[in-house]
């Protein structure tokens, strides 16, 4: 099963201790082109450092399809350091830290990706229509063939990163450290959204955004413990982020970008935020429950982690 993939490599509490601090570490690494740029930036235009007093002054500094490039690259550096410490700090095979299946299931990280694509598509499409008033187009084919590029490249690599953190690294890490499922499913669902901290929705919509931020670490914690593995994780974290990047941006969002549209509404935080928590996202499991034959959900999300016991074939010497 998936979390007891980790006993079949070198498990040490001090090991995961160690290996979280060289991820962070190799994710901060790849921040630092971003901040020399945006430095060379500023002094090149004559604004120095006093124009830099907070992030969102520091981001609109650049152009922000090289902004975007630029803040993908640290989640594209930490995912090698994740890479790194699984090789040679567990000597665990990555397909390990993936899936219990043999093999990674295409198949299953391209339904995960079309489910939430489609959803956001449509949704976006009809509020569209419904409230015009609240979007300007703004489409202009160059930029947004740029971020096509850097998106399509760049955000399965920053959504990988986080699923290997979180329902990989951290999720097998801690089950095997706390011996049971639920563990490492909050604590790893509570640290994701609670890193989304820092995010300008926070500010612009309240704490009460927390509530889908850490409800969706939930539902792709749920995802990776019921069908032994992340591909359905990883398909859905890449579309997500890809098509809102692609579709529609706003001033106030972590990732401003040379979109299709951008919502120019005062935004709010009502049962809109927490609607997708406890309406959409129970459907998308029962949807995948169904066409993976889900069973067992007491003990695949409640039950314990156990060391398996891997049996030696005997042999009989008639020498």
């Amino acid at each position: 099963m998936y979390i007891e993939q980790a006993f079949k490599s070198l498990h040490d509490w001090w090991r995961y201790l160690v290996g979280i601090i060289i991820i962070v570490f190799a994710s901060q690494i790849g921040s630092i082109p971003l901040a020399i740029a945006v430095v060379i930036k500023s002094f090149s235009s004559g604004a120095g450092l006093e124009s830099l007093q907070d992030t969102n002054s520091m981001l609109t500094v650049l152009d922000s399809n090289l902004t975007f490039f630029l803040m993908l690259l640290s989640f594209a550096v930490g995912l090698l350091g994740v890479y790194f410490v699984a090789r040679f700090l567990h000597k665990q095979p990555f397909i390990e830290l993936t899936t219990s299946r043999k093999k990674t299931d295409w198949g299953r990280v391209f339904f995960g990706f079309a489910l939430i694509a489609t959803l956001t598509i449509v949704l976006t499409a009809a509020d569209y229509y419904s409230n015009p008033e609240d979007y300007v187009v703004q489409f202009e084919l160059i930029p947004f063939l740029i971020l096509a590029v850097i998106a399509i490249v760049m955000i399965p690599l920053q959504t990988s990163f986080e699923e290997y953190l979180f329902r990989g690294y951290l999720m097998q890490g801690i089950g095997v450290l706390a011996k049971n499922r639920w563990v490492p499913l909050i604590v790893t669902s509570v640290v994701f959204g609670g890193l989304h901290m820092a995010n300008p929705e926070v500010d612009k919509l309240g704490s009460v955004i927390m509530v889908y931020y850490i409800g969706t670490g939930l539902l792709l914690g749920i995802m990776t413990l019921m069908d032994e593995g992340m591909e359905l994780a990883l398909g859905f974290h890449a579309g997500n982020n890809l098509i809102a990047a692609l579709l529609v941006t706003a001033d106030w969002t972590v990732f401003s970008t040379n979109s299709i549209l951008k919502d120019i509404s005062e935004p709010s935080a009502g049962f809109d935020v927490i609607a997708p928590v406890l309406i959409i996202y129970p459907i998308f499991l029962l949807l995948m429950a169904r066409r993976y034959n889900w069973t067992d959900w007491k003990g695949k999300l409640f039950g314990k982690v156990k060391k398996p016991i891997i049996l030696v074939e005997e042999t009989t010497d008639y020498s």
